[in-house]
């Protein structure tokens, strides 16, 4: 497979799990530029078997090397303008967009493998060996990750749950 026809089929997946980790629209397109142009560069020196998931995991790198260059935290609060969705009303896309975004905040509350781990396989439906593959750990540590994130994000909704009376 081409770049070319790889960055049409996963642009926008990759733009949506940089955002989740970014929540800058700026700095997600930035990063999936940045990505690409990565891909592109090395494309030569790696014999790729399945691409998507090496994509994610040259997007990964890109955003740790964003965030280890720019030293501060980025997981804020922030608008989410760019949902996916055909919702049927107004309401009820602002009611799930306004979830969504309460989700994403509780997920960045977990530790960086965690987060990373549910973004990967919950969010983007990507399979556990390729989702282990992208953070660089073996498949058990990253199922662990994984299980402990989704355990610790329960109790996060539960208990913001019972905070807001909901």
């Amino acid at each position: 497979m081409q770049l070319e026809e790889a960055y049409k089929l996963y642009v926008n997946d990759l733009y949506r799990y940089l955002f989740s980790l970014s929540r800058d629209h700026y700095i997600a397109e930035d990063l999936v530029q940045d990505a690409f142009y990565r891909a592109y560069v090395s494309l030569d020196d790696y014999e790729i078997s399945n691409i998507k998931a090496w994509l994610f995991k040259v997007a990964y790198h890109a955003f740790v090397d964003y965030q280890r260059k720019n030293k501060r935290v980025i997981f804020e609060d922030g608008v989410l303008d760019h949902l996916d969705a055909n919702l049927e009303t107004p309401e009820r896309m602002m009611v799930e967009k306004e979830a969504f975004k309460l989700l994403i905040k509780d997920v960045n509350s977990l530790q960086e493998n965690e987060k990373h781990a549910i973004l990967l396989c919950d969010l983007h439906d990507l399979p556990y060996q390729e989702a282990a593959e992208i953070l660089e750990l073996k498949l058990n540590t990253f199922k662990s990750h994984l299980s402990r994130g989704r355990k610790k994000l329960m109790e996060v909704v539960k208990e913001r749950m019972n905070k807001d009376g909901g």
